[in-house]
């Protein structure tokens, strides 16, 4: 009779996540070093000393209290700026900030960032507040289709077919107000749009237990190929049908002239104060009622809900049906927000963007938010370092906000984590 031995794991699970967790804080810190020394060798190095950057604080649009422009000396600004990432560096490499880390490495990069900024504008200028504002715009319907993600996701519905319900939800908005005359039925349009589209994206997931990537493609396929044909066939031959106009800017009495935030935050359009609105509303709903909790119970563990009580297919229908409709409403600001009528495939890839938006904010409205200004606050500087004669090509700057949530799924910021029976089909034993 041979004895067996078993042995004991030489650590905890505790231990190896705490392991985990320093060392992550290390890389972190490591990374802050990188950044300071790629100022001083990139930005610092290659400024001319005599040279002065010019920051623009004033919209121009506005009857907001107007500031004289910030002009600081280019290569000492970029100095102290990279000599700030090398000393919170080589800190948080020896001693670490803890559960700061995160703000204090988001921190290092927006001084990163500045310091860039600073570098390409040396005896030049450019207008920061209608750079911040731009940034605020573009992130508005990745915000919108973050949220429809959030919405569905943290029930357990995988939803990939954003993309294809604000595309058909921007052609629905643009024929119904064009028709009508009136941009609030064309909003009401492509609400409802993406409302019949997240139905039937329900039925097949839900109910039939289709593979939900595969339902929300076809749904993509479907709204690629049916909005393109309905642009060529009607709205090319029938201009007018293209012609519904779009919401004006609102500015908000008092909020609007405080100088520099004002036109930024309190002088932009209907979907814009949408935005905020559902950010807020959303947040509390899903975090803070009832009807919030159960919606997070379904997504997190089905068979235990169920067993309390909650109706699993009624839940996930009512938030599979809101993702809709805030998905067609983010279609709608493509042409009723924005340009004011409808070109083919003209949310270009956004739907998924605002995907990777939402994984980034860790399934959290105010999480998707600040990722979605990281991809508009991209978006937007590329097209005004052009204007610069900036020696770096435009798609590398195109690069940075993917390249960031690449490095989000691979948990160097924190870990993602969805929601644990995110695209379960549920089984009702």
């Amino acid at each position: 009779m041979t004895a067996t031995t078993v042995q004991t794991p030489r650590y905890t699970q505790a231990q190896l996540a705490a392991m985990a967790e320093r060392r992550r804080h290390r890389i972190i810190g490591v990374i802050m070093v990188l950044l300071g020394f790629a100022g001083f060798a990139l930005f610092a190095a290659n400024a001319d000393p005599a040279a002065v950057s010019t920051f623009g604080l004033n919209t121009g649009r506005t009857a907001a209290i107007r500031l004289g422009d910030l002009v600081v000396p280019t290569q000492a600004t970029i100095t102290v700026l990279s000599s700030l990432c090398l000393f919170v560096g080589g800190y948080q490499i020896i001693r670490g900030f803890g559960k700061s880390t995160n703000a204090i490495f988001g921190l290092i990069i927006l001084f990163f960032i500045a310091s860039f900024l600073v570098w390409a504008t040396g005896d030049k200028s450019i207008n920061l507040a209608a750079m911040i504002n731009s940034t605020l715009l573009r992130a508005v319907p990745l915000t919108l289709g973050a949220l429809s993600g959030v919405m569905s996701e943290r029930s357990g519905v995988v939803n990939i077919a954003i993309e294809g319900m604000m595309l058909s939800g921007a052609l629905t908005a643009t024929i119904a107000g064009s028709v009508t005359g009136s941009l609030w039925i064309g909003v009401a349009a492509a609400v409802l749009t993406g409302v019949l589209l997240s139905l039937f994206h329900g039925v097949l997931s839900i109910r039939y237990k289709v593979d939900q990537i595969i339902s929300g493609t076809v749904i993509n396929i479907f709204s690629v190929g049916i909005t393109s044909f309905i642009s060529a066939k009607f709205l090319s031959e029938f201009p007018q049908l293209n012609n519904p106009g779009t919401f004006r800017s609102e500015p908000i009495p008092v909020l609007s002239a405080i100088p520099v935030i004002g036109p930024i935050l309190f002088d932009n359009n209907f979907f814009t104060y949408a935005m905020f609105v559902l950010l807020i509303v959303i947040h509390i709903a899903l975090f803070y009622t009832r009807w919030g909790l159960r919606t997070r119970a379904v997504g997190e563990h089905p068979k235990a809900a169920d067993t309390l009580g909650i109706n699993v297919f009624r839940t996930r229908y009512t938030a599979v049906l809101l993702s809709g409709a805030l998905a067609g409403f983010a279609g709608a600001y493509f042409t009723l927000g924005s340009v004011g009528r409808f070109d083919e495939g003209m949310t270009a890839g956004r739907g998924f963007i605002a995907l990777a938006a939402m994984i980034f904010g860790n399934w959290t409205p105010f999480g998707a938010f600040g990722a979605a200004l990281i991809f508009g606050f991209a978006d937007s500087l590329q097209s005004r370092l052009a204007i610069l004669n900036v020696p770096i090509p435009s798609q590398f700057l195109l690069m940075a906000p993917y390249i960031a949530t690449m490095i989000a799924l691979a948990g160097l910021i924190g870990r993602t984590t969805p929601p644990a029976a995110d695209g379960k089909p549920y089984e009702k034993g």
